[in-house]
């Protein structure tokens, strides 16, 4: 019997590599689609892949797709309620959440309450909420499969492992495109180059996030739950070629890495069919061809947002989540040209060092600091 999944961030880069996968794999099906405000993208995901439910959060794009679908058998929904709703259809075996920021909290946490194992790709939701979604995934007796290929490539390094033996995780990072730039160099820094990533092709925050080295900041912390280790035990390793993406150092010295062609398809593929390995055609790594693989230690004065990350990491608390939502609005300050670059790291300290940590915070109290911390930074910047 195949698969069944609801998608949420559909029409994004990660969203439109899943339906990639479901198109090449007869056995997964679509029950529900979930994005943003893309009406002509999600008519064309409803018309190849006949959910039973598809939700835009805006209102408007929802009403307009719901003109546009009339003659479809998708019930179209809108806004957080539909989001939740398609989240936890019946119908879904997994959900890939790959919406963008904290938005995927409360949905993710209904598809974990409604026995829904979670294809994570929302790093947002376990950055800032990590211990709940952990700790509810263990009561409801859901799998969280990671999606992120630094997190799949320590998943897979783990499998049949004692994850009590584990000495460090080696986090791989590319350096992105400004990789040996001081922060002189980067002073001026326009979008274009910041969206112009050496070796993957993603979505337009990650890519910022990427080139900032906030992205491997967020992963760390994101790795920290997801695997059970301490932040220390945690170290990013820059590896410019992507081809290692991530490794476990175990207790007696030993390390394991996952290697691959640098096609994010892969970790959503082996995710979706976790614990089988069913054959997919995609790249192969050619070692031949390859001939070298390089290693550097990360920059962490002239890339500030990952020395912040580690210290939001150690720190806990609401703290993870203040560093989240100032990055999340300072890049979409960058992207939309209200903010130099170099700002962007600025606006996180600034957020950091203002905040007054809450331990052990409930959901509510989460979000209620998102909000806090926004309402600060736009009276600063």
């Amino acid at each position: 019997m195949g698969k069944s999944i609801s998608v949420l961030g559909s029409t994004g880069s990660i969203g439109r590599q899943t339906l990639d996968v479901v198109r090449a794999n007869e056995d997964i099906q679509v029950a529900g689609l979930a994005a943003g405000k893309n009406v002509e993208y999600m008519a064309a995901q409803v018309r190849q892949f006949h959910p039973k439910v598809a939700c835009l959060w805006d209102e408007d794009a929802a009403r307009e797709l719901k003109v546009r679908v009339a003659d479809t058998d998708t019930r179209v929904v809108c806004g957080m309620e539909g989001l939740i709703e398609t989240a936890t259809l019946a119908e879904t075996d997994t959900v890939v959440t790959a919406v963008v920021g904290m938005i995927g909290l409360r949905p993710t946490f209904a598809a974990i309450d409604a026995g829904k194992d979670i294809a994570l790709a929302n790093k947002e939701t376990i950055v800032t909420a990590g211990p709940l979604i952990m700790e509810r995934a263990r009561e409801k007796g859901v799998r969280i499969l990671p999606v992120d290929s630094e997190h799949s490539a320590i998943f897979q390094c783990l499998n049949g492992e004692d994850r009590g033996k584990i000495s460090r995780i080696l986090l791989t990072a590319s350096g992105g495109p400004f990789r040996g730039m001081t922060r002189e160099q980067m002073e001026n820094i326009t979008v274009a180059q910041a969206l112009r990533h050496p070796n993957w092709a993603m979505g337009h925050k990650i890519t910022i996030d990427s080139s900032t080295m906030v992205n491997k900041g967020l992963e760390a912390i994101e790795a920290r739950w997801l695997f059970g280790v301490e932040m220390d035990q945690i170290e990013v390793v820059v590896q410019p070629e992507s081809v290692i993406h991530s490794m476990v150092e175990f207790a007696d010295g030993s390390v394991i890495a996952q290697l691959g062609v640098t096609d994010m398809r892969l970790p959503i593929h082996y995710a979706l069919h976790y614990p089988e390995r069913v054959s997919f055609n995609c790249g192969r790594l050619d070692f031949k061809k390859l001939g070298t693989l390089h290693f550097e230690a990360p920059d962490p004065e002239n890339f500030r947002g990952l020395a912040l990350a580690y210290e939001a990491g150690r720190t806990g608390g609401t703290m993870t989540t203040v560093f989240n939502a100032a990055n999340e609005w300072a890049v979409g300050c960058f992207l939309n040209g209200r903010l130099r670059y170099l700002e962007i790291v600025d606006v996180i300290e600034d957020a950091m060092r203002a905040h007054q940590v809450k331990e052990a915070p409930s959901l509510d109290t989460i979000l209620e600091t998102e909000k806090e911390t926004y309402a600060y930074i736009e009276s600063r910047w």
